[in-house]
């Protein structure tokens, strides 16, 4: 889907993890809102309107927006929010800007850990009448995906184990403070088979903030170091998991359709520089390899065994350690997204990918990947990828 106009991301700011009881949620958002800013050189007054992706369940407070209406500098602004994901609220920032109505926008998110019972908050997501009384919880409906992934092809289980591994060790690499602090110790809610307890880490709390722009206010004032917005794509699939075949990724392949058609971009492998994808487990991270066209199951094993992905190969997938390392649930996609903004800016830190130019966000939230968001970024606003 080809937009009215250009956008970009000029800035952001990722906080995760957020040390329990150093500030109040306003606090952290009044300062997230403020470093994404400052990073985008503007000040609240140049913002035109803002979106807000919070959940009220995870809050555990109703409208959980209101929360974060004056710190993120919603008071006599134009302020939404969206309770779906936090990467719809990229989504909504874009469309907005791209609508020609406004020329900024903030996007933030976060992901509280107060809730008693993390399982029981997104077994309330649940529809009432079948999935509730399972219960189903997002690690339960990963557990069920990775079974049938592992039904289809036996060797996941040890490419899982291998995966799983790398980003552990990008993850020592890209945020050796946070690991430290345990961020990416095992989730008291793993262990469900297939996925093992080493394979997912602990619910933290964390907060994202993205500044976009359109192509005019890129040009007016003159930014020479942005991410444009090359593609976007987002597709949903069926909530009740007995209507979907879990060993396949449509609703990915039609977001990565969208993305690579909009950014003129027809072999992934070739056009990209790096990958931040929601490696939500690794049986996950290997579905979204065949669903993005980055590696046919058949070459799974191969591709795995090459080290292509890795940190130093052709193709760095997850270089910061993606959702294993840390793990804010509710915006680890946008925070997903932010990294690979981040890589265009030259602004990933340690984990920086020399000369990246292109980078694909991948995020996938809901029981069993339900949806699914790709972004592709270039340090160019036009000319063709591959």
């Amino acid at each position: 889907m080809a937009l009215n106009r250009r956008t970009a991301v000029i800035g952001s700011a990722i906080r995760a993890p957020v040390a329990d009881g150093g500030q109040s949620l306003e606090e952290l958002l009044f300062d997230i809102s403020q470093e994404a800013m400052k990073d985008a050189g503007l000040t609240a007054d140049e913002i035109d309107g803002i979106v807000v992706a919070s959940n009220d369940q995870f809050d555990g407070r109703a409208i959980s927006v209101m929360a974060a209406s004056g710190s993120v500098g919603g008071v006599d602004r134009d302020i939404l929010s969206t309770p779906s994901a936090s990467e719809h609220a990229f989504v909504m920032g874009v469309l907005r800007v791209a609508s020609g109505q406004y020329e900024t926008h903030l996007v933030v998110s976060w992901s509280p850990v107060e809730a008693s019972s993390l399982s029981e908050v997104q077994r309330l997501g649940a529809d009432p009448y079948f999935h509730r009384a399972l219960p189903l919880d997002e690690l339960s409906g990963a557990a069920l995906q990775a079974s049938a992934i592992l039904a289809s092809r036996p060797e996941a289980a040890e490419l899982a184990k291998r995966l799983s591994a790398r980003n552990r060790a990008n993850g020592k690499q890209a945020y050796p403070e946070a690991v430290a602090s345990g961020s990416d110790a095992p989730s008291t809610q793993a262990g469900r088979w297939p996925i093992e307890k080493d394979m997912v880490s602990r619910p933290v709390l964390g907060a994202v903030a993205m500044v976009i722009a359109s192509e005019d206010y890129v040009a007016k004032h003159k930014l020479d170091n942005v991410a444009w917005v090359r593609g976007m794509g987002w597709a949903t699939e069926a909530g009740f998991l007995g209507d979907r075949d879990l060993s396949t990724a449509p609703a990915l392949e039609e977001a990565a359709r969208r993305a690579y058609e909009e950014a003129g971009l027809s072999d992934p492998r070739k056009a990209l520089d790096v990958i931040e994808l929601t490696d939500i487990s690794p049986y996950q991270e290997l579905l979204a390899y065949d669903a993005l066209g980055l590696s046919d199951k058949s070459k799974w094993r191969d591709d795995v065994a090459s080290g292509v992905f890795d940190r130093g190969g052709d193709l760095p997938i997850n270089p910061s350690g993606g959702v294993a390392t840390i793990n804010p649930v509710f915006c680890t996609g946008l925070i997903r997204i932010a990294e690979a903004a981040r890589q265009i800016h030259g602004k990933a830190g340690r984990h920086q990918i020399n000369n990246a130019r292109t980078a694909l966000g991948h995020a996938a939230s809901g029981f069993a990947m339900m949806y699914q968001t790709v972004l592709v970024f270039g340090q160019n606003k036009d000319g063709a990828l591959a």
